[in-house]
């Protein structure tokens, strides 16, 4: 099977629900669902406006609701939805005020997702990258995709909703 793909904003619900729909349907399932995005801007919290944060968490959090409710019904008994975490969550930097929160609002609803998801088979679990991506470091982007495999693949007796990576 070839994989295609198609350029849609993310915020635009319709448009990106459309295009995880007929990505479901052409694949015929859904397996494994992965959401990234974030947004960053760099304004302390006295600089940011309340749009401009709401923006970002529209980006960095929102769009995954978007993509779960629009993934799930191609979804079945062990699929995943995984999501990657950044230590912003738990330790915030001021001049990056929003995507902390949208860190935490992520692992948040991660939790949600796979209390809801869990009874029909289906876990999610974020990631949380304790460090700065870097080519040839212990948090090189190789070993962050060999991280989450890892935590995505682990049996329903050792899952975890969160999972923290602090290096290869």
């Amino acid at each position: 099977m070839t994989a295609g793909w198609t350029a849609v904003d993310i915020t635009d619900s319709t448009a990106f629900r459309a295009a995880i729909d007929r990505f479901g349907g052409f694949s015929g399932t859904i397996d494994h669902l992965h959401f990234n995005p974030s947004a960053f801007r760099e304004k302390d919290p006295l600089e940011l406006s309340p749009d401009e944060l709401l923006t970002d968490v529209r980006l960095g959090v929102g769009a995954l609701l978007d993509a779960v409710q629009a993934a799930r019904p191609h979804m079945q008994a062990g699929g995943r939805v995984t999501a990657t975490g950044s230590m912003a969550a738990d330790r915030p930097w001021n001049r990056a005020a929003s995507l902390g929160v949208q860190k935490a609002a992520l692992r948040n609803l991660m939790f949600s997702l796979d209390t809801t998801l869990k009874p029909d088979g289906i876990r999610a679990m974020s990631l949380t990258v304790n460090g700065t991506l870097e080519a040839g470091t212990p948090f090189d982007v190789e070993h962050v995709a060999e991280a989450l495999f890892a935590a995505s693949t682990r049996d329903d007796a050792d899952w975890s909703t969160e999972v923290p990576f602090d290096g290869a």
